[in-house]
């Protein structure tokens, strides 16, 4: 494994101790969200240099704009601006990434064979795109790393793999109530009717999994490509975590959402299975994902950061400048939320990460009854589109750092695929708009 400087051990280690105070806030004795956004982003200040240029340009000018726009609307509109909790947009994602992190200290590492009968072909293809999806809808990006991590003990990863561990994470974001999008969507918009989303996000996710095992069937050859065995064993460790997850949610601690119990439970189950080899040998390998798998996150960390900081100045300033009677749209009907859709959708292809677009949105629109829930819904299939195919966005960013893809490579194989679930978003749009009247 690479050798890591001091400058990184140390971004390493405020990464972790970022984790850490997250956690602690979790209990409610102490808020803590100011103190983890200031550890995280000085993190990123050390790791700077290290990011890959592109993804460095783009965060460099969101943050940029960010504050150029704080300072605007201060100084030009008069509006109160809170500086030194200015850095703690999208601190809460960026905290679960770096919990999900920990998920490659569970279990037997190394290069044993992966367990279970062996699946190839379409039928391989269909099954890695279920296994993922449906556990992805309760662990969220863990379940990316469970299920490549467990076909990339055979060979590196093909492709297909990939595009099947992509699609069928991203599209859990259209009806899921415990994926991270849904979370952002409650949180802007909290009179959504989630019955109403399921009923047409649920069948869109299921489109999304037969369209992508016939357009690879289509276009590779997987006679040879693995695909996730739906064993026992292979659920064994997938499922357990799903299960402790619903465990917290529903019994022991049910005033945190899942994105908030992913964050602390992963890590804490990766301690304790570690402590069965003695404390001696868990330090060890704590110390080491602290200071070589964190500090190599800078890249998902810095484009969540920066992207938070982005939505609060365009926020502050579009309320400080036209005030609270100004909207995007003075009705948001169908026709608006059709272009709405394509509007993020878009942005995602150019670099922008889907909660940028939507978090915007939201901030400029005035929303009622109905409208609440055909906004979530454009907000979900925008976001389920949007990440898929988005080369700077959250699962493209960790595919890349943990199996080398190139995060371009990824959008180029998915335009396809983007091109036809856009459509059927189009229409499932127009439907549920038509429906809520």
């Amino acid at each position: 494994m690479r050798e890591t400087t001091r400058r990184q051990r140390l971004a390493g280690v405020l990464v972790l101790l970022g984790l850490l105070a997250q956690i602690v806030g979790f209990t409610g004795a102490v808020p803590t969200a100011q103190a983890v956004s200031y550890l995280l982003w000085a993190a990123v200040a050390l790791l700077w240099r290290d990011i890959p240029k592109r993804s460095r340009i783009q965060a460099g000018v969101l943050i940029a704009l960010g504050v150029v726009m704080l300072v605007v609307a201060q100084t030009v509109y008069g509006a109160a601006v809170n500086w030194p909790a200015m850095l703690q947009g999208n601190v809460f994602v960026a905290s679960m990434l770096v919990g999900v992190s920990f998920i490659s200290l569970i279990g037997t590492q190394g290069n044993k064979r992966a367990p279970g009968k062996r699946v190839t072909g379409a039928d391989g293809v269909l099954r890695t795109w279920l296994g993922v999806h449906f556990l992805g809808t309760i662990l969220n990006l863990s379940t990316v790393f469970m299920v490549g991590d467990r076909l990339a003990r055979r060979a590196p990863l093909t492709t297909p793999q990939l595009l099947a561990l992509n699609r069928g994470l991203s599209s859990a974001a259209l009806w899921s109530p415990f994926f991270a999008s849904m979370a952002v969507v409650i949180a802007l918009v909290p009179s959504v009717q989630y019955a109403q989303i399921a009923v047409v996000g649920f069948p869109m996710a299921m489109l999304s999994g037969l369209l992508t095992t016939l357009e690879l069937r289509r276009r590779f050859d997987l006679a040879e490509v693995d695909g996730f065995s739906l064993s026992p064993r292979s659920l064994l460790m997938p499922a357990g975590m799903a299960a402790l997850v619903m465990l917290f949610h529903f019994w022991i601690t049910p005033s945190l959402t899942i994105v908030s119990i992913i964050t602390f439970l992963l890590p804490g189950v990766a301690l304790l299975s570690n402590l069965r080899e003695g404390p001696r040998f868990t330090l060890r390998r704590i110390r080491q994902h602290t200071v070589t798998r964190l500090p190599a996150m800078r890249g998902e960390i810095s484009l969540f950061l920066a992207a938070g900081l982005l939505t609060l100045g365009l926020s502050t300033l579009v309320a400080a400048a036209a005030g609270d009677e100004w909207t995007l749209f003075a009705r948001f009907g169908t026709w608006q939320a059709m272009a709405s859709f394509a509007a993020i959708t878009l942005s995602a292809l150019a670099g922008l990460h889907p909660i940028i677009g939507v978090s915007v949105l939201a901030s400029i629109l005035d929303l009622s009854g109905g409208e609440q829930t055909l906004f979530a819904f454009v907000a979900l299939s925008a976001w389920a589109v949007g990440t898929s195919v988005g080369p700077l966005s959250g699962i493209n960013l960790s595919l890349q750092g943990r199996y080398g893809v190139s995060g371009y490579r990824m959008m180029k194989d998915n335009l396809p695929y983007a091109a036809m679930m856009s459509l059927l978003s189009l229409g499932a749009i127009a439907g549920l708009g038509a429906w809520l009247g």
